[in-house]
């Protein structure tokens, strides 16, 4: 067996990973904070994005439109990525082994590289890769 196959049957057979697997509460429950992170990233990044792309009219300018959503974005990122990988801890290696888990992760990655590269600076006025107008739209679809 290879390292990552070990590594994976250590995380699925974890007692946490029973905990959860053995608990319909527990699961629904991580599911529903699963979700409200999921609706605070990708709520406030979707309003931002519109903002940053002119897609929205507001009287704010969009350096602090873009502000006021950064805390949302973050706190949604990580109650996301904390109750999605404990969601998936029973499930890894069956959850990795699908075609919609896989492009699920990649389109995330992606969404969060160009978010952290190319979209912050724009966000906050800075030199970028790419005009403002251009990294809001791109991001708005990525994250949508």
């Amino acid at each position: 067996m290879s390292a990552l196959a070990d590594f994976v049957s250590q995380i699925e057979s974890s007692s946490l990973a029973m905990t959860i697997r053995d608990s319909t509460i527990l699961t629904g429950s991580l599911s529903g904070i699963h979700l409200i992170g999921l609706t605070l990233l990708v709520g406030s990044v979707l309003v931002s994005s519109a903002g940053l792309a002119g897609l929205i009219v507001n009287d704010q300018p969009v350096a602090e439109l873009t502000r006021a959503t950064r805390r949302a974005s973050l706190v949604g990122l990580i109650v996301s990525l904390t109750s999605g990988l404990l969601l998936v801890s029973f499930r890894l290696g069956m959850s990795a082994s699908t075609q919609a888990f896989r492009i699920k992760m990649l389109t995330l990655l992606a969404a969060a590289l160009f978010h952290f590269t190319v979209y912050v600076p724009a966000a906050r006025g800075q030199r970028s890769a790419v005009p403002a107008k251009l990294a809001g739209a791109i991001a708005f679809l990525l994250w949508f």
